[in-house]
């Protein structure tokens, strides 16, 4: 760490948020044909929005700021060009159970040396959600996702799915903006948690 002038020049920290689906690919559509394309994208502007307000605002990208598709590499490939310090990716869930709930972190099933910070870092979504949000965690899960399995040389990588849109309650969140900036504030919470 640099000192210049008395202060400590502190490099902040890179995050990439991948916004799941977009354009021709809708991703889940739930109840009141509510699209998780539209969800994630809302939530992902809104962390934006919160995080140019801090005093000290976070170096946040998102894969996409409007209703474009980007394909799988190609979201992956970003990532490798920025270099984050964390990569989130964003998706909702969906079940033919309507009473199917709750958030689900996923972390690459490969170990390399960013499974522990990608492992804290689920476990640490998890808990914001129950403890914050009162949603119900489906727990921290490893699977093999590729924009995990080709991130995870690279940097700390998650991917979260935000809820259920097959879920009636949680449909009806997402369709509330206070809510969505309630999300947006737990993640970005969380993120700035991040050593």
């Amino acid at each position: 760490m640099c000192v210049i002038f008395g202060q400590e020049n502190v490099k902040q920290k890179r995050i990439l948020i991948d916004v799941g689906h977009g354009g021709n690919d809708s991703g889940a559509i739930g109840l009141n044909d509510m699209k998780e394309k539209d969800v994630v994208l809302n939530v992902a502007l809104e962390i934006f929005r919160q995080n140019k307000q801090l005093d000290k605002p976070l170096d946040i990208y998102l894969s996409r700021f409007t209703d474009t598709f980007i394909s799988l590499s190609n979201r992956t490939k970003l990532g490798k060009t920025l270099k984050p310090d964390v990569f989130i990716s964003m998706h909702c869930n969906h079940s033919n159970n309507p009473n199917a709930r709750g958030i689900e972190v996923y972390v690459g099933r490969n170990l390399s040396e960013y499974s522990k910070q990608s492992t804290w870092l689920a476990f640490q979504l998890q808990t914001v959600f129950k403890k914050q949000l009162g949603f119900e965690s489906r727990g921290v899960k490893f699977a093999n996702f590729q924009v995990l399995r080709e991130s995870i040389d690279y940097y700390p990588a998650v991917l979260l799915e935000l809820g259920f849109l097959s879920n009636l309650d949680e449909c009806n969140y997402f369709a509330n903006k206070q809510k969505i900036a309630l999300i947006s504030q737990a993640i970005l919470f969380t993120i700035k948690k991040i050593k």
